[in-house]
């Protein structure tokens, strides 16, 4: 017998790959006219509130214990304070191309901390997948490796290092030690409500200028748009998924999240599909095939 498609399994991994490819360009957006700290901050305390009527309706909204407590804490503080907000930090200099460039290279660590703790057996096939798809997205941004030695973006570029590093190990923790519990949303209700309390000391802290007044409509429009789908949709996915495949596999399709950026790119902004992107796009499928090849099994009746 062949085993039937889990749609849902599909369904969250396609809104993963088209929700967080639109992230990079929101987080730009927002951050030209507000501080990161805030964009972070606000952007949690919207999703926060709306899982908080999610979870109120469904009659959901408990305490989890100190023991569950803490292991969301801890996601929090790697996940969203430190890879969420690192990356924000790091767009106000980084372009969200580059910085898309350097998040690729999360399926890689990834796909080695998971063989490193022992969640997947280090085979020839998944190594492989895994380069060629980075060499995919590697292939857009060719022309912008020569960014990488700007010293304008030296903090930037330390900063998204913290923020791979902080996502790894919050990945390879879910699926290791929080993946029986089976309420996404009121785990998520304590991560981003932590976050938010947290990210918003940071910025009252750590911003130099604090004038709301000068804080654009497209950048407010951007933050309540990574709220939502960003945070609330895309985080809800990307742990659904963390149920059912390894880390690795999940990981692997956010290199379809610059692919999906550029093709809604051509489809909203009229912008030109290059033979470079085709090319690129058929490296990335090539990748996640080869990672996630798995032989059909025939069960005799």
């Amino acid at each position: 017998m062949i085993k039937k498609l889990d749609l849902k399994l599909i369904s969250a991994l396609v809104t993963i790959a088209i929700v967080w490819g639109t992230t990079y360009l929101g987080i730009r957006v927002a951050v030209e006219t507000i501080p990161p700290w805030f964009v972070t901050a606000m952007r949690q305390g919207i999703a926060a509130v709306i899982l908080i009527f999610i979870l109120l309706s469904k009659n959901e909204l408990k305490w989890i214990g100190w023991k569950k407590f803490a292991q969301q804490i801890l996601l929090s503080s790697l996940m969203i304070i430190l890879a969420n907000g690192m990356t924000t930090l790091a767009e106000q200099s980084v372009p969200s191309g580059l910085t898309s460039l350097l998040n690729a290279f999360s399926p890689i660590v990834i796909f080695l901390g998971s063989v490193i703790v022992g969640l997947q057996k280090p085979t020839l096939k998944g190594f492989v997948g895994v380069i060629i798809g980075f060499l995919g997205v590697a292939f857009i941004f060719r022309d912008g490796f020569t960014d990488l030695l700007d010293p304008n973006y030296r903090m930037g570029i330390f900063y998204i290092s913290i923020a791979i590093l902080a996502w790894t190990s919050g990945t390879i923790y879910t699926k290791k030690h929080v993946i029986s519990n089976a309420n996404i949303f009121l785990n998520l209700f304590y991560q981003f409500s932590f976050a938010c309390l947290v990210q918003l000391v940071f910025a009252f802290l750590f911003s130099k200028n604090i004038e709301p007044s000068t804080w654009s409509s497209s950048g407010m429009f951007s933050v309540v748009y990574l709220g939502v789908f960003g945070s609330v949709i895309g985080y809800f996915c990307y742990s659904y998924a963390l149920k059912r495949i390894t880390a690795s596999e999940v990981s692997i399709l956010s290199y379809f999240n610059t692919v999906i950026a550029i093709f809604l790119g051509w489809l909203i902004l009229n912008e030109v599909i290059t033979l470079d992107l085709l090319i690129a796009t058929a490296l990335i499928i090539i990748g996640v095939f080869i990672t996630n090849y798995k032989k059909k099994v025939q069960k005799s009746v």
